[in-house]
């Protein structure tokens, strides 16, 4: 059977867990050494397609289909985090879309996100 002070152990652990939860674990990645999105302009040496990345996002409850600033970022950093996976060098022509649909009476806006990934020779 349990004694006091170890049922007052417990409860403490316990409740700095419950309190804690994901708190502990960093929400942060270090962009600064993700491959970075170029532009045509900026491709001078020979390079090798990887592959087609393709990241979604759905909001509900929103209308709008603009992309906004926030949504670009995101778009951005899960393209570049991605192409991390694929040990690429960098990513080319980045896309962003929004389109909206309705599911009975819900508002759902998809935010697509595509790119390739490339190595360079």
């Amino acid at each position: 059977m349990p004694t006091p002070r170890n049922t007052i152990i417990l409860v403490c652990l316990l409740f700095s867990l419950l309190t804690s939860g994901c708190s502990m674990l960093p929400t942060r990645t270090d962009s600064s050494n993700l491959p970075p999105i170029l532009t045509q302009d900026e491709l001078i040496q020979p390079y090798v397609q990887l592959g087609r990345i393709q990241v979604t996002r759905d909001v509900y409850g929103i209308i709008d289909p603009e992309i906004s600033p926030d949504i670009r970022e995101w778009a951005y950093n899960a393209m570049r985090t991605e192409a991390e996976k694929m040990d690429a060098d960098a990513v080319i022509f980045p896309e962003v879309r929004g389109t909206t649909e309705t599911y009975l009476i819900i508002p759902t806006t998809e935010y697509r996100a595509t790119g390739i990934a490339i190595k360079f020779k």
